[in-house]
């Protein structure tokens, strides 16, 4: 340590009481992190890239400083799906404090790493108050039991309306329309499903009539539209 030569000529003066750091909730417990190690904690956050052309939900779940569990979802951009894969081998096994200094390829995946450190490091996880945190594998339960990530893709213009492409239920197929040609309602496939059935050796068009199902008034509509071609 090398010291100026004001502070070696300074006299020494008493320092005051120490009590830590403050205390932060961590899987029910209330924790004076001091290292990387004290921390533990099961979250999401989102980043995006630069230009914000697409966008990272990462989830983590840390047990006492290392990554146990990561969940990479990406959106708007095909080379951040490749970015992801990477992502997910880098992530496993390193300490919050070795990830947030590593390059996860795509600077969405490293922005949502940034707001993840801050959310964990500050006591502000989704499992700081669940006794002993959640279990390794928790975040597929987010997934459901296709393991899809949870999409809604709409689009619209001024001059023909709103295109329903994608929701949480699936891969939307038909639009329903009342008198008025208001939505109504819409038919989608659920292609976690329709994967399952196939898997499981039913015929294609099986699969897909079986993952098929319907939201809001669809049964009664006056006019269905096929929101891709029409």
């Amino acid at each position: 340590m090398i010291y100026s030569a004001e502070v070696q000529h300074m006299c020494s003066v008493g320092k005051g009481a120490y009590h830590g750091p403050a205390p932060i909730p961590e899987e029910g417990k209330w924790v004076q992190a001091k290292q990387i190690s004290d921390i533990s904690g099961f979250t999401h956050g989102i980043g995006w890239c630069a230009p914000q052309q697409g966008c990272c939900k990462l989830t983590l779940n840390v047990k006492e400083g290392i990554i146990e569990e990561a969940l990479v979802e990406t959106l708007g951009c095909s080379g951040m799906t490749h970015s992801a894969a990477m992502a997910s081998e880098i992530l496993i096994g390193k300490t919050l404090l070795e990830a947030l200094n590593t390059d996860l390829v795509c600077d969405a995946i490293n922005t949502a790493m940034r707001e993840l450190f801050l959310q964990i490091v500050y006591g502000r996880t989704q499992s700081a108050f669940s006794e002993d945190g959640l279990a390794v594998g928790a975040s597929l339960e987010d997934l459901g039991k296709g393991l899809r990530s949870q999409v809604g893709t709409m689009f619209a213009t001024k001059a023909k309306g709103p295109r329903y492409l994608e929701m949480a239920e699936g891969y939307v197929t038909r639009i329903a329309l009342d008198e008025e040609d208001l939505i109504i309602g819409y038919e989608f496939i659920n292609l976690g499903k329709m994967m399952d059935f196939i898997k499981k050796g039913d015929d294609a068009n099986v699969a897909l009539e079986k993952a098929k199902g319907s939201y809001g008034r669809f049964a009664g509509a006056a006019k269905y539209i096929d929101p891709r071609h029409e």
